[in-house]
């Protein structure tokens, strides 16, 4: 039996939407002490709207695979959107995951609070309106 199911090893050997984003509009970086893995997530927005994610993560095949995914589920999405998914979500879009692994959901969901953040940051505002 296979560690790691079909989604994981897909968007670990075929990631998507790697690399930084020099016109980012914000960007959210995140590490995990106990294993080293590191993200670093890329926003650009248009309409208030996310319109295009990137990554870079340097880490383990689910790290990797999370944060692929990731930029795939938040596109189109609003900053308030982004700030209510939850590693749970996460885990359950990348078909599972080994409860050994699972820091990689938690690093996912970290780096949206982190954009987020950086982009309250850079628009001045102290945090974001929900609803």
């Amino acid at each position: 039996m296979a560690l790691y199911n079909a989604t994981i090893l897909d968007h670990y050997q075929n990631p998507r939407n790697v690399g930084a984003l020099e016109a980012a509009d914000a960007v959210g970086i995140v590490e995990n002490p106990a294993c080293g893995d590191v993200l670093q997530l890329y926003l650009q927005m248009q309409g208030g709207r996310i319109a295009l994610a990137t990554f870079k993560t340097f880490g383990c095949a689910p790290a990797i695979a999370a944060s692929s995914l990731l930029t795939e589920m938040i596109r189109g999405a609003t900053l308030e959107q982004i700030q209510q998914i939850k590693k749970e979500d996460i885990a359950e879009a990348m078909g599972g995951l080994p409860p050994m692994k699972l820091h990689c959901a938690v690093l996912a969901a970290d780096a949206l609070q982190a954009v987020a953040k950086d982009h309250r940051a850079r628009m001045g505002m102290s945090k974001l309106k929900t609803g």
